[in-house]
């Protein structure tokens, strides 16, 4: 419990960031859907969320034993879907296949959400994930 806790705070504390800016320079907007700012936007404006978000976030959450990288991706996009969070969806749909999360597991990510969260917000995921799968190599 404390885990998936401290996973749902961590996702409000980066609100609008990814995890890396290379990752977010090579993760372009998919079908004129926003994208996250890089963390040069995110440090000239708020400087302390962006310590949060490396520190705590990355070199913290993100690399604690309990759950592997890809059940974190797993229960991370559940929890973007549900909460309608779109413009963080391209870095971490794509992060997730990185980590091993099949285009068909995340589908039944989507589906599964959709019962729990809303229809709205399942669809509003959809445009992302295809966006994603068309633009990496099969």
């Amino acid at each position: 419990m404390k885990t998936l806790t401290a996973t749902f705070a961590s996702l409000s504390i980066m609100t609008f960031v990814h995890v890396a800016a290379d990752k977010a320079a090579a993760t372009p907007s998919l079908s004129g859907l926003p994208s996250a700012p890089m963390f040069e936007d995110v440090r000239a404006v708020s400087p302390a969320l962006e310590r949060y978000t490396r520190g705590p976030l990355l070199g913290d959450l993100w690399k604690r034993p309990d759950l592997s990288p890809r059940d974190r991706s797993i229960l991370t996009l559940a929890v973007l879907i549900a909460r309608n969070q779109t413009i963080e969806m391209p870095y971490y749909f794509s992060l997730a296949l990185d980590n091993g999360v099949t285009p068909a597991e995340i589908s039944e990510v989507i589906t599964h959400v959709a019962f729990y969260a809303g229809w709205p917000n399942a669809f509003s995921a959809i445009p992302v994930a295809k966006g994603v799968f068309d633009s990496r190599p099969r």
